[in-house]
């Protein structure tokens, strides 16, 4: 995530005094691959050529730089604004001691990090054979920060290039390993609803949106605002990708650990999300429209089924807000949503409740969840107990189906 100075100080308070640590391990060897696995969910780290040509020559000077401090950091110049770059984005190839919140530069992460070959080697190295890779750095988990540029032209500049650097470098020198995933103009939703367009007529199967676009200042999902959007998304099968803490985490007192106590709500914070997607409408308005939560985990997910089904059967909500007769609310996010788990051990015997077919699994490349080097050991030790035909769609099938992206020629197991 981008971290911009001045901003969030309870959380910048915890880098406290920890002193810069530049150790990278040697590279792991490959692991053995047992099973075919698409993440759904991974994030690269712009890198800092990233929009050089890539915008109107009028707004080279006011694109997004990267520039090193006196202290010896770097951070995103953008719009009058600093950006941070928190180490614990990027901490793959790091002895966990070295895991910290202090800034990092480009010279103490993997290069897979942000170069897309070197991704790709260490993709083969996890045994991952896709992923779907989140903006984080400048950019924010859904383009929010340049849909607040000062300058809406160059912020629309901005995000445009942003998306061409991702069809013509990340995804475009790999296209059968890295699932296309875009960002949209926010501010206006005509123009999001023609980037969407623009970008599915060239392969696009993804966006990433806001989860509670409330919080960011813009219209809420009950407005209708976002309904040009999600349009574009439904008519051209573009899955719209919701990452926690897109934008911001649960509410915390400020004396409250940050960091600690975010990550530990995450689940929460899916259930919010989920429940406000649903209750706006959209998954009626827009039926064919399909959502995928990510890193917020699947435990979730049964409690919320049940509690909208003990609503519509007790408390009568269903005449009052539910305007659907064909199906019932839990139906509903059982039809249009994708839920996405890392680590959920408890909720594997009640998969069947959750919907196997809308179970995904992720990496969370190169953040501090992340199961790199050792998914494929991971998914053994976890999964391994499940029957074959759902250890399939769980690790690679539903992702394919769901991102219509090829598999590899020959799938395991």
């Amino acid at each position: 995530m981008a971290i911009e100075v001045g901003e969030h100080a309870p959380f910048l308070d915890q880098l406290g005094q920890e002193h810069r640590r530049t150790r990278l391990l040697p590279d792991p060897d490959p692991r053995d691959v047992t099973c075919t696995v698409i993440s759904v969910d991974d994030h690269l780290v712009e890198p800092p050529h990233l929009f050089e040509g890539r915008v109107p020559a009028r707004f080279a000077e006011q694109a997004p730089k990267v520039k090193r401090t006196h202290e010896g950091d770097e951070i995103w110049e953008y719009d009058g604004r600093l950006y941070r770059q928190v180490g614990l984005n990027a901490v793959a190839g790091k002895p966990k001691e070295d895991w910290l919140l202090q800034p990092t530069r480009f010279d103490e992460i993997r290069p897979g990090c942000f170069d897309v070959h070197a991704r790709i080697k260490d993709m083969d190295i996890d045994g991952v054979w896709a992923s779907l890779n989140f903006p984080s750095q400048i950019t924010g988990f859904c383009g929010s920060v340049f849909a607040r540029t000062k300058d809406q032209e160059l912020g629309l500049a901005v995000t445009r290039a942003w998306n061409d650097w991702m069809f013509e470098e990340w995804h475009g020198s790999y296209p059968e390993r890295l699932i296309p995933m875009g960002i949209t103009w926010l501010t206006d939703p005509a123009i999001g609803a023609g980037e969407i367009r623009r970008n599915a007529d060239r392969g696009f199967t993804a966006v990433t949106l806001p989860e509670q676009p409330h919080k960011l200042g813009l219209p809420s999902l009950f407005s209708g605002y976002w309904d040009p959007i999600l349009q574009a998304c439904e008519e051209t099968d573009t899955v719209v990708c919701l990452h926690v803490g897109s934008t911001g985490l649960m509410a915390m007192p400020d004396d409250a650990p940050q960091l600690e106590l975010g990550a530990t709500l995450f689940g929460a914070l899916s259930l919010v999300t989920c429940a406000e997607w649903l209750w706006s409408g959209i998954p009626l308005r827009f039926p064919n429209l399909k959502v995928a939560l990510s890193e917020g985990g699947i435990g979730w997910v049964p409690m919320l089924l049940d509690r909208l089904d003990y609503m519509f059967a007790q408390s009568g909500y269903d005449v009052r807000q539910w305007p659907s007769k064909q199906m019932t609310p839990a139906e509903a996010v059982a039809r249009s949503f994708w839920f996405c788990t890392i680590d959920d051990p408890s909720m594997w015997v009640v998969r069947d409740r959750i919907g196997v077919d809308h179970i995904m699994i992720e990496s969370d490349y190169p953040h501090a969840d992340s199961t790199w080097p050792d998914t494929q050991s991971f998914v053994r030790n976890r999964l391994g107990a499940l029957p074959v035909e759902e250890l399939r769609k769980v690790t690679h099938q539903n992702a394919a189906a769901l991102f219509r992206h090829p598999l590899p020629a020959a799938c395991l197991p």
